[in-house]
């Protein structure tokens, strides 16, 4: 029988030398010199796994730690390493049991504590994840990397105060710590605290700038703060870096979007399909941009297929709701219109009462039922005119608005209570937020209750505003040319006051119905004497309303002010985008929702110019006529 030779402690220290000098082809050869004469060298085979895993031959790792293992089933680093690998081989719940062996052997050990965290991350079992992490930093409270992953799992769980405090404390420790730089980035961005969002990210930017994923979060920022060719500009440093980086494509896109490239954030959104043909996200973005361009079918496709990848895509659904109610599907939009819950980026915070939600059904004659304003003051305006609807089945009903719409829609017929946002609610029954009243109510296009006016001013506020407009010596029109610079559509609606001089050359008498005014408007106001503005004197919505009740006529951009006017039955002109906001439907002149306006659509996306032309035609007309019919 032949004499069996085992390996000596020199020839397992050169090979451990050799991998820890990084020459892991020489460490693997003699590893495996050792083990062809002795086949059960534990060290050895441990160390054939650790280089077949360095070198991200992960199959072979996966089989050396087994034959390791088979010698020394309790070595807790084979059972760790094994558990890594299978992470990476995203066999995560095999991972997680062979961690869990690790531990059995060795409790405090740290590194398997924190890659069991990892790995429950990926099974999105989130809490015990965090669980996993603070064992592990009970045992080393200063390891910077589980901090870190503390903080990617508090951020997936929305917990963004205590994550941003996880990359603080990481970052303490590591300073140079780039991915907590950049993911402290994107935690401060959900924060909404975007200038020091942008500062993480410059941060982790010049330690590296070839880092693409803080590019591409830098450019996220950037474009909500309205800083589009910086965020451009972000992007394609990103693809610079990293070609087939579909994320920063679909980005890109989106930013193209607002600067009214559309045939380029087209291109840009295909290029993020080409790459993940699978990316819900980007064919909606697609569907939005097609929108843009009018090719409605083709967006309606678009966000078809979004939908057919992934079933709850809320924003595929709340976009397409948009869209058919744009062209008239009242049907399944006000349907689809209720997925607004579920969409993050509106933001709309969903009241979650005890008491059932009413979409219209019949047997609750008697009951108080709570309508509540859910979004913007011109949405409530326009929405609040189905209180009298439901008052009319029998209902009590209580009108929840923001404040200042209190005292004006004080005035609206059917209504037993107007209370504030801000006030304490009394008892209810049923409750019903008004975007979800024409589902509710089965409202079609042709059974929009029109009936105007619904809402008007205190006869106290009328005199008062009569008196300060003073006597009327000829056509006197009402301007408004701006909303919130915070509605997610602004930079389409909203006209500078530059652009509106050329109205103020018609013969007639203009009173500025803005009240806030920014600051490059605020330049030309200085300077127009055509305009009387009142600026804060206009407290209230009530004031605004006597304003324009005083008036002959309102021309104003898709805001609140265009809503009220068409409350109050006066005649209005709105000016409106390209693609105009769902209301105002497509291809017609008129509005079923307020029958005194009347509508003026830009020929091509951002061009101003022709429609403000069409309306000083049609205003000198209007002026002409009127200042004849005027007494001397």
């Amino acid at each position: 029988m032949a004499d069996m030779t085992l390996a000596s402690p020199a020839a397992l220290q050169r090979a451990v030398a050799a991998y820890e000098r990084g020459q892991l082809g020489e460490a693997d050869r003699l590893a495996r010199t050792i083990v062809s004469t002795d086949p059960d060298c534990f060290d050895a085979l441990f160390l054939i796994a650790a280089i077949d895993g360095a070198q991200w031959r992960l199959g072979e790792a996966l089989a050396g730690y087994d034959r390791a293992l088979a010698v020394r089933p309790d070595h807790a680093n084979a059972l760790h390493n094994r558990g890594v690998t299978l992470h990476l081989l995203q066999r995560f719940e095999e991972a997680l049991a062979s961690y869990d062996g690790a531990l059995a052997v060795q409790p405090d050990h740290a590194d398997a504590l924190n890659n069991r965290g990892l790995t429950l991350h990926q099974l999105q079992r989130f809490e015990e994840a965090l669980a996993s992490y603070m064992n592990a930093l009970t045992l080393r409270p200063h390891d910077a990397a589980a901090l870190y992953n503390c903080g990617v799992t508090f951020q997936q769980l929305k917990r963004f105060g205590e994550a941003l405090a996880s990359y603080d404390r990481a970052l303490a420790l590591q300073p140079d710590y780039v991915d907590a730089l950049s993911n402290r980035g994107v935690t401060l961005y959900e924060l909404q605290q975007l200038d020091a969002a942008l500062a993480s990210y410059d941060r982790a930017l010049a330690l590296r700038p070839d880092h693409a994923e803080a590019l591409n979060n830098r450019g996220v920022t950037l474009q909500q703060l309205r800083r589009f060719e910086e965020a451009l500009a972000s992007y394609d440093r990103a693809l610079a870096v990293r070609p087939d980086y579909a994320e920063a494509f679909n980005n890109r896109g989106v930013t193209l979007n607002q600067l009214h490239q559309f045939e380029e954030a087209l291109a840009s959104h295909d290029r993020a399909l080409a790459l993940r043909p699978d990316y819900a996200d980007a064919l909606t973005n697609r569907g939005n941009t097609l929108q843009q361009l009018k090719r409605f079918d083709a967006a309606l496709a678009s966000y078809d297929r979004a939908l057919a990848l992934r079933q709850d895509h809320a924003e595929a659904h709340f976009n397409k709701s948009l869209l058919q109610l744009l062209k008239g599907d009242f049907d399944a939009g006000w349907r689809a219109y209720e997925w607004r819950w579920s969409n993050e980026s509106l933001k709309l915070v969903r009241r979650d009462f005890a008491e059932p939600l009413w979409l219209g059904e019949a047997a609750t004659a008697g009951k108080t039922i709570l309508l509540h304003s859910e979004q913007g003051l011109g949405d409530t305006i326009q929405f609040c005119r189905y209180a009298p609807l439901v008052a009319a089945r029998e209902l009590r009903v209580l009108l929840e608005v923001p404040a200042p719409l209190q005292d004006l829609v004080a005035s609206l017929a059917g209504v037993a209570e107007v209370i504030s946002a801000k006030d304490r609610l009394p008892h209810f029954d049923l409750h019903c937020p008004l975007h979800s009243l024409p589902l509710a109510l089965g409202t079609r296009i042709g059974t929009i209750p029109a009936q105007v006016p619904y809402l008007s001013a205190p006869p106290q506020s009328l005199r008062r505003w009569s008196a300060a407009l003073g006597s009327k010596r000829r056509l006197r029109v009402g301007v408004a040319w701006s909303g919130s610079a915070l509605h997610r559509n602004d930079a389409n609606r909203s006209i500078k006051l530059a652009a509106l001089l050329p109205l103020l050359d018609v013969d007639a008498d203009f009173v500025s119905l803005q009240r806030d005014v920014r600051p490059d408007d605020a330049t030309v106001l200085q300077d127009c004497g055509a305009l009387v503005h009142f600026a804060d004197a206009l407290e209230t919505f009530v004031d605004t309303a006597a304003v324009i009740a005083s008036l002959d006529l309102v021309i104003s951009v898709d805001t609140s002010v265009a809503h009220l006017a068409g409350a109050l039955a006066k005649p209005v002109w709105v000016l409106l985008p390209f693609v105009p906001d769902f209301r105002w439907l497509l291809d017609r002149e008129d509005s079923p929702w307020y029958p005194t306006a009347r509508l003026f659509r830009q020929d091509s996306p951002g061009d101003w110019s022709r429609a403000i032309g069409r309306v000083i035609i049609e205003l000198e007309k209007l002026s002409h006529g009127h200042n004849e019919r005027a007494p001397a």
